[in-house]
C-alpha cells in the first residue's frame, strides 16, 4: 500500500501548498483591508471548489467502472495522458509564478471588493478549484496504476494535511520556507513521476489496441526479478517502471524525462536575479479629482505623501527571495492602521477614498514583500519594524462612509430574500447533484442491443429473458445496496456459464458467456448476505452443448486440505533427520559427505513446494536467496540452504559453516513446531498445482537460484514431485468438472520428469543447467511450459465460488 502513496503524497503536499498560499493571500488581504464580514465569501468558494473536485473524482471512477475492458484501459490510458499535461504545466506555471502570484491574487482581491460577494465567491472558487482539479486527475491516474485506491488515497491524505499545517505555520508566522527552492525540487521529482504516468498510459492504450506495439518489448526482467520483492514494488509504486515494459514505453519514458527535465532545470539555472526596481505604490499616482471634489480634503495628502515616502524609500523584493509568496501570507495579518486624519470624512469624493484604501493595501504588500525577502536574515524583526514606522499615517482599517448630502433622504435597507446559509449550501451541493446526474446518466446506458440484467437481494436476474444461442454479453446492473457477486448459471447442477465479481451498488459491468441448450438462472450473492437466485429460462434450439464449470465451496476441499496437511507435516520431520545429519557432517568436517546430505535435505524441502506460502518468515530463513540483501552472499541475513551451498561449492571451511548448518537445523525445528497452529487457505492449493512448476521456470531453470552445487535440475524433479502429490489429492474434484484435464497434464508430466531425469548419472550427480546443449534446453524449456499451459485450467475450475 505505502509503495504506492509516495506519487500521490508529493502532488497533495505540492497541490495542497499552493491552494493553501492562495487561500492565506486571500484571507490575509481581506483581514488588512478590515473586511472580515466577507471571510465567508471565501470560504464559500474554497468548499465549492472542493466539492467540485470530489465530484469530478467520483465521475472518473464511476465512469471507467462502467465500460468494458479495452475501454476501461483506453480511458484510463488517455486520461494518464491529460494528467501529464496538466502536471507538467503546473509544475512550469509554478516555477515561473511563485515569485508574483501573491501579488496577482491581491489585485484580484482589492477589485472584488468593489463588485460584490459573488466576484470574491469567483476569485476564491477558480483559485482553489484548478488545483483540486488537477489534484483529482493526477490522484485517480495513479490509483489506476496502482492497482488499488487506498495507498494513493492515504499519501494524498497525508500531503494535504501536512501542507495544511505548513500553511498555518506561515500565515501564523511560526517558520519561513524558501518556495522557489520548494517547487523546484518537487517540480524536478513530479517530473520523474510523470514520466512514469506516461509510460502506464501508453501500455494502457496498447493494450487497448489503440496503440500498437503490444507485444514488442525493450526488456522482460519478470524471470530475473521476484515481482513479490520491496525493491520491485517500491519503484513499480513510486515510478510506474515495471520488469517487463514495450519500446514504445521506454521510448516515450525516456524522450519525456529528456527533453522536459532538460527544459525545467535550464529554467530554474537560467533564472538570473533582477535588478531591484523600486516598488511604487498606487498612492503614488494622483486621483483625478471628481465633479464633486476637486480637491482631496486636508489630512488627505499627509497619508499619501506618507505612502509615497515609504514606498520610495523601501527597497524592493529581490526575485530570487523563495520566501516572498509565504512571507507575504504571514506578514498580513500585521495591521498598522491609526484612524484616519480628522476632516476626511466629509471631504473626499467615495472614488477617491477607495483610491486611498486600496493605495494603503498596496503599500503594506510591498511592506510584507520587504520583510519576506529579509525573513531568511537575523535582523528581519527590526526590519520590519522600521518599516511599519515609515507608513504609520496610512490607513488600512476600513473605509469612512462619506457624509450624506445635505437634506438626502436614508435609503431604507433591501429585507434579505434568502438565508445567509443558501449560497454557501447551493455552490457546495451543485457539483455534487451534476455528477450524481452524470454519473446515474452514464451508468443506465449500455451498448446498443445488450441485454440488460438488473441484480440485487431483492430481485435477481430482473429482465432477463431466455437469451439467443452464441456468445453473448450480458450488461448486469448491480440495483441493490451491497457489492455482490453475480453468477450466470446452470440451477439445475449449480454450475457457472459466467460470473462478475464484486459489482459496486449503481455500476454496470459486462458479463460475456456461451448459451447453448440448457437452463439458465442468475445467482446473486451480496456481501454479508444470502445467495438469491433467480427463475430458470430454457434455453432448446440451436445452441449446442456448452462446458460450464461446476463451482467449489470451501467444503470440497477441506478434505484435500487436510490429507496435505499431513503430507506436509511428515514431510518435515524427515527435513528435520536430514538437516541434523548435514549439521552433524560439518561439525565432523565431512565437507565431501555433508554435499551429498545438503542436496538430499535441500530437495525434501522443495517437494513441500505448495505450503510455502504458509511458512512464511521461516521460508526466507530455510531457502531465502540474496534478492535484496546489501551485502550479497556476505551478508548477515543471508542464511539456509542456499547459504550453505554457496559455502560448500565454494572451498569455505566446515568450521565457517557449521554454524549456518546449527541455525538451518533450528529453524526447521521451529518451522515443524509452528506449522499445525499455521494458516492454510484452502484456496491455495487449486493455485499451488500451477504456480509450483511456475517459479521453477523462472528461477531454477533460469539458473537465479543457483549458487555453486549446480543442482537446479535436482530440484525441479522434487517440484514435479510435490506438484504430483498434490494433483493426486486434487484429481477427483478436477475429474468431475473436466475430465480432459488430468490425461494432459499426466502426459506432459511425464515427457518433463524423463528430460529432467535424463540429466542425472548413475552416481547421483546431476549436469548443471549451464552445461546442458542448447538442443536438451531447447526441449526442456518447450515441456515445462506446455506443461503449464496443461495446468492452467485448474486454478479457474476449483476456484471457491460463492454460487457453490
Amino acid at each position: 500500500m505505502w509503495d504506492d502513496a509516495f506519487p500521490s503524497f508529493l502532488i497533495g503536499l505540492r497541490e495542497g501548498l499552493e491552494a493553501g498560499l492562495i487561500v492565506s493571500v486571500l484571507i490575509a488581504t481581506l483581514v488588512r483591508s478590515d473586511q472580515r464580514a466577507r471571510l465567508p465569501h471565501v470560504w464559500t468558494g474554497v468548499a465549492a471548489a472542493i466539492g467540485l473536485s470530489m465530484s469530478f473524482g467520483a465521475v472518473l471512477t464511476f465512469t471507467a467502472a462502467n465500460l468494458p475492458g479495452k475501454s476501461q484501459e483506453a480511458f484510463g490510458g488517455t486520461l494518464s495522458l491529460v494528467a501529464v499535461v496538466f502536471v507538467t504545466a503546473m509544475v512550469f506555471w509554478m516555477r515561473r509564478s511563485a515569485r508574483t502570484f501573491s501579488g496577482e491574487i491581491k489585485q484580484k482581491v482589492t477589485a472584488a471588493l468593489g463588485m460584490g460577494a459573488g466576484v470574491l465567491i469567483a476569485t476564491s472558487f477558480l483559485a482553489v478549484g484548478r488545483e483540486g482539479l488537477e489534484t483529482a486527475l493526477f490522484l485517480w491516474t495513479t490509483a489506476q496504476a496502482a492497482g488499488s485506491s487506498s495507498g494513493p488515497l492515504a499519501g494524498a491524505a497525508v500531503g494535504l494535511l501536512i501542507a495544511a499545517a505548513l500553511c498555518w505555520g506561515l500565515y501564523r508566522r511560526v517558520l519561513h520556507i524558501n518556495l522557489t527552492r520548494f517547487f523546484s525540487i518537487t517540480g524536478a521529482v513530479l517530473i520523474v513521476i510523470a514520466a512514469g504516468v506516461l509510460g502506464y498510459g501508453m501500455r494502457d492504450l496498447q493494450e487497448a489496441t489503440v496503440i500498437p506495439g503490444g507485444t514488442s518489448y525493450a526488456f522482460d526482467l519478470s524471470a530475473h526479478l521476484d515481482p513479490a520483492s520491496w525493491y520491485v514494488t517500491v519503484v513499480q509504486g513510486t515510478l510506474n517502471l515495471t520488469p517487463q515494459m514495450t519500446w514504445l514505453q521506454v521510448g516515450v519514458y525516456g524522450a519525456y524525462l529528456a527533453i522536459v527535465m532538460t527544459l525545467f532545470v535550464r529554467g530554474v539555472r537560467g533564472a538570473a536575479p533582477a535588478k531591484p526596481v523600486p516598488v511604487v505604490s498606487a498612492a503614488a499616482v494622483p486621483a483625478e479629482p471628481t465633479a464633486e471634489a476637486s480637491a482631496p480634503a486636508e489630512g488627505t495628502k499627509p497619508a499619501l505623501a506618507a505612502t509615497r515616502a515609504g514606498s520610495a524609500a523601501g527597497p524592493a523584493p529581490a526575485p530570487g527571495a523563495g520566501s516572498v509568496v509565504a512571507s507575504t501570507a504571514v506578514e498580513a495579518e500585521r495591521s498598522a492602521a491609526p484612524a484616519p486624519a480628522e476632516g476626511e470624512a466629509g471631504s473626499v469624493s467615495a472614488d477617491a477614498d477607495k483610491a486611498a484604501t486600496s493605495a494603503a493595501i498596496e503599500a503594506e504588500a510591498g511592506r510584507s514583500a520587504v520583510s519576506a525577502a529579509e525573513g531568511e536574515r537575523a535582523s528581519e524583526g527590526e526590519s520590519a519594524a522600521e518599516g511599519e514606522k515609515s507608513v504609520g499615517p496610512v490607513s488600512s482599517g476600513p473605509e469612512k462612509p462619506t457624509a450624506p448630502a445635505e437634506g438626502a433622504a436614508a435609503t431604507p435597507s433591501t429585507p434579505r430574500r434568502f438565508p445567509r446559509w443558501t449560497v454557501p449550501v447551493a455552490l457546495v451541493a451543485a457539483p455534487a447533484l451534476i455528477a450524481g446526474i452524470t454519473i446515474a446518466a452514464s451508468s443506465g446506458k449500455p451498448a446498443s442491443g445488450t441485454p440488460v440484467v438488473e441484480v440485487s437481494a431483492a430481485a435477481c436476474g430482473k429482465g432477463f429473458t431466455a437469451p439467443k444461442p452464441g456468445r453473448q454479453t450480458f450488461q448486469v446492473r448491480n440495483t441493490g445496496s451491497r457489492t455482490s457477486e453475480i453468477y450466470l448459471i446452470d440451477p439445475v447442477s449449480n454450475a457457472v456459464y459466467g460470473e462478475v465479481e464484486g459489482i459496486a451498488p449503481g455500476t454496470t459491468r459486462a458479463l460475456i458467456a456461451t448459451v447453448g441448450t440448457g437452463s439458465y438462472a442468475w445467482r446473486c450473492v451480496p456481501n454479508g448476505g444470502k445467495a438469491v437466485t433467480s427463475a430458470a429460462v430454457r434455453v432448446s434450439a440451436g445452441g449446442g452443448s456448452v462446458q460450464a464449470v461446476l463451482p467449489v465451496s470451501e467444503k470440497d476441499l477441506t478434505a484435500p486440505l487436510a490429507a496435505y496437511r499431513t503430507y506436509v507435516d511428515q514431510g518435515l520431520a524427515d527435513l528435520q533427520t536430514r538437516t541434523r545429519t548435514l549439521q552433524s557432517d560439518l561439525d565432523a568436517d565431512k565437507l565431501d559427505q555433508a554435499r551429498k546430505d545438503w542436496l538430499a535435505a535441500h530437495t525434501r524441502y522443495a517437494s513441500l513446494g505448495a505450503a510455502y506460502g504458509t511458512f512464511a518468515d521461516f521460508d526466507a530463513k530455510i531457502n531465502g536467496r540474496t534478492a535484496g540483501l546489501a551485502g550479497g552472499v556476505d551478508d548477515p541475513a543471508f542464511t539456509g540452504f542456499h547459504r550453505i551451498e554457496y559455502g560448500l561449492w565454494h572451498g569455505q571451511s566446515a568450521a565457517t559453516l557449521a554454524p549456518y548448518a546449527k541455525q538451518l537445523a533450528a529453524d526447521v525445528d521451529a518451522l515443524r513446531k509452528d506449522f499445525p497452529k499455521q494458516d492454510f487457505d484452502p484456496a491455495d492449493l487449486p493455485l499451488r498445482t500451477h504456480e509450483i512448476l511456475e517459479n521453477t521456470l523462472h528461477r531454477e531453470l533460469s539458473g537465479n537460484a543457483d549458487y555453486g552445487s549446480g543442482t537446479e535440475l535436482a530440484t525441479t524433479e522434487a517440484n514435479l514431485d510435490g506438484t504430483r502429490e498434490l494433483l493426486s489429492l486434487l484429481r477427483p474434484l478436477i475429474d468431475q468438472r473436466n475430465a480432459k484435464v488430468i490425461p494432459a497434464v499426466d502426459t506432459w508430466m511425464r515427457r518433463t520428469e524423463q528430460l529432467v531425469l535424463g540429466q542425472r548419472a548413475e552416481d547421483g550427480t546431476w549436469t548443471p543447467l549451464d552445461k546442458l546443449s542448447d538442443t536438451d534446453r531447447q526441449r526442456l524449456d518447450g515441456a515445462v511450459g506446455q506443461l503449464l499451459e496443461e495446468l492452467a485450467p485448474i486454478p479457474d475450475l476449483l476456484e471457491i465460488r460463492k454460487a457453490a
